[in-house]
């Protein structure tokens, strides 16, 4: 797939010199970049993103942010010009592991930057710690890639999966729910957001009526609305995203639930697809550290740019892939671009203040973002934000060494 052939950052004004295909690399980008003056070479970031299939416009929009904020920075790292080598994900589990090892060991890249996926990026860091490459991970939220397969060398720009599940506890316990129905797809991020979410609702004294997992990726929800009907929780708490998140908020709505028991979820549930939901996500509310309404200076600068350079409305994957950007920028500015000096710029990016979209955020001892978590409602299409409900939410990082 041609960048020329999709929606995004222009190769004129940002790929200069960069890889030529979403998926596919240029035969300019297999000539080695390491010459004896090391500071001319090209600095190489391989980007291992979806850009088919379901999670396409997830992958689009994190690489082109992440350009378009090394574009603001003169299309430079470190002083030195940028190659990116795309290649799609395509979010399959079994190809990560050759599609990361292509990038290292034939593309020799100096940076990974992906996936979204979970699954994929517990297989890329794997790999990507053993190698000792620098690795921005701008979505995949489980838990592990800052807790057990922590290292000094991975990073994280978006989220665990403990971050947006235990402030929702919080969140409705204090809007008055005390016994709710949890419901999300059975598998190991949903497992994961639900037993954050139960860990803080169950201790601030919250009931769980039931919990329904149900089988990932089915989308037949029906019978389970129906049981939901009859227990008459308080409320509910889901984890889907997606077009699972468009079917199951449609078919909350057209059971008439939405009219009787108030609706919540992990962010992902309305992110990016309230226009396919319609009237049937209004008044949905849903914890995540961003919202497309905060009015921050850093997001209305963000959202007009990116607007501009993209023809696309900005979301929470756009964010979290400029903030990727930004943390490489950084990190390239501390050591002049000297990519070698990889203790100096690891020192550089841990200690980085990160002033986000959603946010200013810094990096816990992990390398996951410690960032506030807001409360969220659907008004007339928009994620628009109720509160605050937790500042500076730190993932535990359960099983995290780092020396």
């Amino acid at each position: 797939m041609s960048d020329q052939k999709k929606p995004g950052i222009s190769r004129r004004d940002v790929l200069k010199g960069g890889a030529a295909a979403a998926g596919l690399v240029t035969a300019s980008s297999l000539i080695p970049t390491r010459f004896a003056i090391g500071g001319t070479a090209k600095v190489k970031v391989g980007i291992l993103l979806p850009y088919t299939g379901t999670y396409a416009k997830l992958g689009t929009n994190i690489k082109d942010a992440l350009q378009l904020r090394i574009h603001e920075a003169g299309g430079k790292l470190g002083g030195r010009e940028v190659e990116y080598v795309n290649i799609d994900s395509e979010a399959a589990p079994p190809k990560a592991s050759e599609l990361t090892n292509k990038l290292i060991k034939k593309e020799q890249v100096d940076f990974l930057v992906g996936p979204v996926h979970s699954v994929v990026g517990m297989a890329m860091v794997k790999i990507a710690r053993q190698a000792d490459v620098i690795t921005v991970i701008p979505n995949a939220g489980a838990n592990g890639l800052t807790g057990a397969l922590c290292a000094p060398n991975i990073f994280r720009t978006s989220f665990s999966s403990y971050q947006p599940g235990f402030p929702a506890g919080q969140a409705m316990l204090e809007d008055g729910h005390k016994n709710v129905v949890v419901m999300y797809w059975n598998y190991g991020f949903g497992k994961e957001t639900a037993a954050a979410f139960k860990a803080s609702f169950l201790a601030g004294g919250g009931n769980i009526v039931k919990e329904i997992p149900t089988p990932f990726p089915k989308v037949e929800f029906q019978a389970y609305l129906t049981e939901v009907a009859a227990l008459k929780p308080d409320a509910v708490f889901t984890f889907y995203a997606g077009g699972g998140a468009v079917k199951f908020v449609k078919d909350y709505a057209a059971a008439g639930l939405h009219k009787t028991i108030p609706l919540y979820g992990a962010g992902f549930l309305t992110e990016g697809v309230t226009g396919a939901q319609g009237e049937a996500a209004e008044g949905v509310r849903t914890t995540l550290h961003y919202a497309d309404s905060l009015d921050l200076p850093a997001n209305h600068r963000f959202r007009e740019a990116f607007m501009k350079a993209t023809g696309n409305q900005a979301d929470v994957y756009a964010v979290q892939g400029y903030d990727a950007g930004d943390l490489l920028v950084q990190g390239m500015a501390a050591v002049d671009g000297d990519v070698k000096a990889k203790a100096d710029m690891i020192k550089a990016m841990e200690s980085a203040t990160i002033d986000s979209p959603r946010g200013k955020f810094t990096f816990s001892k992990a390398h996951n973002p410690i960032q506030d978590i807001y409360l969220r409602e659907v008004v007339n299409g928009q994620n628009q934000v109720v509160r605050t409900v937790q500042k500076a939410v730190e993932d535990p990082a359960e099983g995290c060494v780092i020396s």
